[in-house]
């Protein structure tokens, strides 16, 4: 079967977002805290009956569309609750996120001041994603769509740069490991780095013992598609080094420590850091930030064969330390530690990494909040303040040294798994901070990868968390 091609290109953002000055005709969209909104809005006399005969009370994330004399769509009133509470989605400029995937074709304004337009501008976009590379039947390059007329003051192009990049960041995880393996990995980011005139470069296979990537080969070497370690770099050598490294594991069973196959379901989404560390790089040069951009990704699969890396083994890093063996399926700091202690050899003024890494991080915060960890308190409030500003939202988590002996192995330097069932986030952090001795600031996300429901900013499936959180914070920071 020939399947559809991705309705989220680097393109696809314009579709559904156009600029402040667009001329055609659109429809306006109001905001209303309760039902007492009806009486001061600007609307006709058989509108108001309208809105009243309906039962419109303004309560959170409900709609309404309203008629115009000859019973054309004359506007769209979007219910917002009595005040904001404690979920980042009840903000005015997120919940317009909503309404991209509701409405019918058209363009359509804001007819009321907002707070915050450039989030607004991104809310929609975001909300407007669809998945339909694989639905038969779908004219998914001509499909109508509803698009907003970004309001004035917003900046049209970091809306876009942020839109594409999560949309990017979406099909990645979206894609099926059939279709989405190490290899189909390189190839998006050589093709999106062409578009940035990025440079990439790849050790692929074998040639990854012969350039010291040891840990990245054993986790890879028993697929049939090659593991690989993706280089791309980007922007002047003299910028503040910024290095990006995200989980590449494309599909992870595993291994011989394999999962049950209710675990498997979704292991597509174990790329999801790389998927959020492009996503991000994307959202950077297309801004062009004044920053030296690195991202690595360690790239494979966890598969099960006769030569399958396994439970005992004793493993040497490109660091020179050597990794026992707890757990197969602990694999992804395994190609992290490798990846990440290329990075800190340049020194980079900030290196962050974006890991699907542990279960025990959904246990403690759930698939919306990410852990971030971080020795660095000024980067952590910085970092928070930036995700709770555009409803990407993380929470700090200790890295606590109490548990660092956790680690410890009996025939090598370190075990890759804790002796224990506690803190389980918490020492695979530490894990990774073992092999970062000399950038200036590290932060690492635990994240999830994956919506389980819909949700104003998105649909059910995968997502890049942490990524605008990161790109609020390099872009703020180049316009102060």
């Amino acid at each position: 079967m020939q399947q559809n091609k991705t309705t989220t290109t680097a393109s696809d953002a314009a579709a559904v977002l156009a600029p402040a000055g667009t001329k055609r005709k659109s429809v306006p969209v109001w905001l209303a805290r309760d039902a007492r909104w009806v009486r001061n809005a600007p609307l006709s006399v058989m509108q108001k009956a309208w809105v009243e005969a309906q039962g419109f009370k303004g309560t959170g994330r409900k709609h309404l569309l309203l008629p115009g004399a000859a019973g054309e769509l004359a506007g769209v009133v979007i219910g917002l609750g009595e005040a904001p509470g404690n979920d980042p989605m009840d903000r005015a400029e997120l919940a317009l996120g909503q309404l991209a995937p509701v409405l019918p074709a058209g363009l359509y304004h804001l007819a009321q001041a907002i707070e915050n337009a450039d989030l607004a501008a991104a809310a929609w976009g975001l909300g407007a994603y669809r998945f339909r590379r694989y639905k038969t039947g779908t004219d998914n390059g001509g499909e109508a769509v509803a698009q907003l007329k970004v309001p004035d003051g917003a900046d049209y192009e970091r809306a876009l740069a942020t839109v594409d990049g999560v949309w990017l960041g979406r099909d990645l995880i979206n894609t099926p490991a059939s279709d989405m393996g190490p290899q189909q990995l390189e190839e998006t980011a050589r093709l999106f780095a062409k578009r940035h005139g990025a440079k990439v470069i790849s050790v692929v296979g074998d040639d990854l013992r012969t350039a010291n990537f040891p840990m990245i080969h054993a986790v890879g070497r028993a697929s049939d598609r090659p593991p690989r370690l993706i280089d791309l770099t980007w922007g002047k050598s003299t910028a503040p080094r910024v290095t990006l490294v995200g989980k590449g594991i494309c599909f992870d069973t595993g291994g011989l420590d394999i999962k049950p196959a209710s675990a498997m379901l979704i292991m597509k989404k174990d790329m999801g850091g790389a998927a959020a560390a492009l996503a991000l790089a994307h959202m950077i040069m297309s801004s062009r930030l004044d920053v030296r951009l690195r991202v690595l990704i360690p790239a494979a699969e966890n598969s099960v064969s006769g030569n399958a890396f396994r439970p005992g083994d004793v493993l040497m890093s490109r660091a020179g330390k050597t990794v026992e063996i707890g757990n197969t399926d602990a694999e992804g700091r395994l190609v992290l530690a490798d990846a990440l202690a290329l990075a800190d050899e340049e020194q980079p003024d900030t290196l962050v990494s974006f890991a699907t890494l542990t279960g025990a991080a959904r246990v403690a915060l759930g698939p919306e909040l990410p852990p971030l960890y971080t020795d660095d308190d000024a980067f952590a409030s910085e970092i928070a303040a930036a995700g709770s500003r555009v409803g990407d939202p993380v929470w700090r988590m200790p890295f606590w040294t109490g548990y660092e002996s956790t680690l410890d192995s009996a025939v090598a330097d370190m075990n890759n798994v804790s002796d224990g069932p506690f803190a389980g986030s918490v020492t695979a952090a530490l894990f990774l901070r073992r092999f970062v001795k000399q950038a200036r600031r590290f932060a690492h996300f635990d994240i999830y990868g994956w919506r389980p429901a819909i949700k104003p900013l998105g649909p059910k499936g995968g997502e890049v968390q942490a990524a605008r959180a990161l790109f609020e914070i390099l872009n703020g920071s180049e316009r102060r």
